[in-house]
């Protein structure tokens, strides 16, 4: 009998993780199109700057270092989900937050001071393929940010439901997500960049 009741709840949740994935799928298109453009006009500099004349790997490689964090603080959050800890699901998510926080006013920092310098959109195709992949990246930590922030509110008001459970682990898919993207962002624009 136990059975017979979980089973629609428990295919309900599967289905929003599934549906949750071909989501992160679409997302992955958009991300393959912004690399495939960007390793298009890498070379495009007109009289502007190459990524090797402003970047600084130590800068970047402490923003790479917080979002990888976050993945790990994240991680820990859904274990303590699994173990029924509301406030210690809510402790993690915070501190993932604030480390998410720290690299998006790092990148925002990075943009603002580049913009100062005259190193902006405009000047290249280069330039504009760096701004908009880097910019999408960040806007989809900012959205993660956001919807973490809301998750750590409906945990505080309404506990680990089985909703909240599937929420926590379609925003774990896609913080996860987020963490290879940048990787491959790391790796493709700014070590590549630096040779």
């Amino acid at each position: 009998m136990s059975t017979e009741t979980l089973s629609p709840c428990h295919n309900v949740g599967t289905n929003k993780i599934f549906g949750f994935w071909l989501y992160i799928m679409s997302d992955c298109i958009i991300f393959a199109t912004l690399f495939a453009t960007y390793g298009v006009m890498v070379n495009n500099i007109a009289s502007g700057p190459a990524g090797r004349d402003f970047f600084s790997l130590p800068f970047v490689l402490l923003e790479t270092f917080l979002l990888l964090l976050s993945s790990i603080t994240h991680g820990l959050a859904l274990i303590q989900m699994h173990n029924g800890h509301k406030n210690a699901v809510i402790g993690y998510l915070g501190l993932t937050f604030l480390l998410g926080l720290g690299f998006i006013g790092m990148e925002i920092y990075e943009f603002l001071h580049l913009i100062s310098q005259g190193v902006s959109p405009q000047i290249s195709g280069f330039l504009s393929g760096f701004f908009t992949l880097v910019g999408t990246h960040g806007l989809h930590v900012i959205a993660g940010m956001l919807w973490m922030l809301l998750l750590m509110l409906q945990v505080a008001i309404r506990g680990l439901t089985l909703i909240n459970r599937t929420r926590l682990m379609c925003l774990s898919l896609f913080w996860h997500f987020l963490d290879i993207i940048w990787i491959c962002v790391f790796t493709i624009v700014y070590l590549i960049g630096e040779i």
